[in-house]
């Protein structure tokens, strides 16, 4: 088994977190703003230092390739995403990236040899904080996305995807997509979740990830004074999208294993004595039964309807994304099991809730996943942390995986 170097592991944490580091010690990185752009320029050096060849595809996704002792073999990709959330944790995302470069820097230094190439990656875009939807590197890279729709996809301002990729210089030549079969998929990612620091564990072998719909709900009402308006004559857009919510909220008590949000919400006018107007506010529903989704999407528009019939409202929902649940394969899950055990990781199986670069190369290739712990659960803010013990467990155990996946 090969180690990884965990001071050298820390130290390259601690310069990427550097870049887009907020006064909390949190990170705001969103995908190709300056501090994007910072971090890519980073990821480039690091990757050209290793000797790695380096490609850049067509919407930004970065690749680098070490050769293995048979160029006729089919890769083994491993990676994740080095942007964030608005005002996010430094752990989601990057941790995966730069436990691969660690990997990579291992094998180097140890000179693993692998039968196997072995390709790095930093996927555009996953977390769609900046551009929707989320996943959009991978997505577009299997397919589930054209090329020109991510390209004109816009931020909240209207720059295009494009018209960012081409001033932050990231618009590679290479095509988006497999340039040949892919081997697996291996990807690290922290846990989002209390269950492995319940468990006092370090690592989880991932079996499958909750299939996901997200909707945008729009309840049109009319603007009226706050004082002489009779609260008979009202059609107030906020009551009836309180209605929603709240009953969103509590679809989560009709089935096991379901977990339902509002993320966003704007209100118009937005004067303190002006009846809202119009309203619009985001659902985010998940279960890892896809027909439960499908279900929960129906009851969301029942919400809907239910709510503007009682308020004399109207409205418009368009769902803006669906992805299906995921199974990971079972030849990645025994590999990173025994890598694990080799390692003598404490681990578990356990599903995740969240939606990750994996979900979409399922597609492509046999993929899967490890988590490790996030220190009370917490997760897309500034108090994202993982205790450091448990991201070299974890990176060691990335590592001793992707050797045998190479092998």
């Amino acid at each position: 088994m090969t180690s990884i170097d965990a001071d050298r592991f820390r130290e390259t944490f601690e310069t990427y977190s550097d870049i887009g580091r907020t006064d909390n010690d949190g990170l705001h990185r969103l995908t190709l703003s300056d501090a994007d752009v910072r971090v890519r320029d980073q990821f480039v050096n690091d990757l050209e230092s290793l000797g790695l060849d380096v490609r850049i595809d067509e919407i930004g996704n970065i690749f680098g390739r070490r050769a293995g002792t048979d160029p006729d073999a089919a890769p083994v990709l491993i990676g994740s995403h080095l942007d964030s959330q608005p005002y996010g944790g430094r752990f989601d995302g990057q941790l995966g990236v730069l436990s691969a470069l660690e990997t990579l820097r291992a094998f180097d230094e140890h000179d693993v040899e692998h039968r196997r190439p072995i390709e790095l990656v930093n996927w555009t875009n996953e977390e769609g904080s900046r551009f929707k939807p989320a996943l959009m590197g991978s997505g577009t890279f299997v397919g589930e996305f054209s090329v020109e729709e991510t390209l004109a996809r816009t931020d909240a301002d209207g720059t295009t995807v494009e018209e960012a990729l081409e001033s932050a210089g990231y618009r590679g030549d290479a095509e988006c997509g497999p340039r040949e079969p892919i081997h697996s998929y291996l990807e690290l990612h922290v846990e989002q979740g209390p269950v492995l620091e319940e468990h006092g564990q370090s690592v989880a072998v991932v079996d499958g990830i909750y299939g996901m719909s997200w909707l945008e709900a729009t309840i049109e009402g009319t603007a009226d004074h706050a004082g002489p308006s009779p609260m008979h004559s009202r059609r107030d857009a906020l009551v009836a999208a309180t209605d929603v919510v709240q009953g969103i909220r509590r679809l989560s008590n009709r089935y096991d294993d379901v977990v339902t949000t509002v993320g966003e919400l704007t209100v118009e006018p937005g004067s303190i004595n002006v009846i809202p107007s119009e309203v619009t506010f985001t659902a985010d529903v998940r279960s890892y039964d896809d027909t439960i989704v499908a279900e929960l999407v129906e009851r969301v528009e029942s919400e809907l309807e239910a709510a503007c019939a009682r308020e004399g409202t109207e409205y418009e929902l368009e769902e803006i994304w669906r992805i299906k649940h995921t199974e990971f394969a079972e030849s990645v899950r025994t590999a990173a099991r025994e890598a694990a055990e080799e390692a003598g990781v404490s681990h578990r199986s356990m599903v995740g809730g969240a939606g990750h670069d994996a979900n979409y190369l399922t597609e492509v290739t046999d993929a899967g996943m490890l988590f490790v712990p996030s220190v009370d659960g917490r997760t897309h803010n500034e108090d994202e942390f993982t205790e450091w013990e448990d991201v070299v467990a974890g990176a060691n155990t990335f590592a001793e995986t992707t050797r045998r996946l190479s092998q």
